[in-house]
């Protein structure tokens, strides 16, 4: 997958695939191995250069994503070792999607934003929600988007369970 990506002020074009159990991530002409591990809503990330007959060197990296300023929707504030970069995907070939808030007529509801498949649901009825946080992953176009809460609230409904099909626009997720 290719992206035109400006972070800080500065374009940038980045090539990103699989490279066995691990992601190469090509910047500018420079490619780095890339190993990734989730854990709630932060990204460990050991970054390594190979070079040729020298040793690889490796950097971890604590990264968390946020959506951006409205009506940018491609903007992204990316925090690397609790400093904010803010990021812009300016086009993509295909795939990467930022976390989605979720938005519907009523602004409780979290909607799926294209046809797809539960592959997990976050929360349960009567459970408490802060606004943004993951409330249901959804595959579409063999990605994952998680998507999250609108605003904070009680959830009063999920109406969707694991390995359920759903259509676009379907509601998801009510949150009072």
């Amino acid at each position: 997958m290719r992206f035109d990506v400006e972070a800080a002020g500065r374009s940038r074009v980045v090539d990103v695939g699989r490279d066995g159990e691990q992601w190469a991530v090509t910047v500018d002409g420079r490619r780095w191995r890339v190993s990734v591990a989730r854990g709630n809503d932060r990204w460990s990330l050991l970054l390594s250069e190979p070079e040729r007959n020298a040793p690889v060197v490796a950097r971890s990296y604590d990264v968390a994503f946020e959506p951006g300023d409205t009506g940018e929707s491609a903007a992204l504030r990316v925090h690397v070792d609790g400093h904010v970069v803010p990021v812009a995907l300016q086009k993509a070939a295909h795939g990467l999607r930022r976390p989605r808030v979720a938005s519907g007529a009523d602004a409780g509801h979290v909607v799926a934003p294209m046809p797809g498949r539960v592959v997990k649901v976050l929360v349960a009825p009567g459970q408490t929600v802060e606004a943004s946080q993951g409330v249901v992953v959804v595959e579409a176009m063999k990605m994952e988007n998680e998507l999250r809460a609108p605003r904070a609230g009680i959830v009063r409904e999920v109406r969707v369970a694991e390995g359920a099909s759903v259509d676009a626009r379907a509601v998801l997720v009510v949150i009072d």
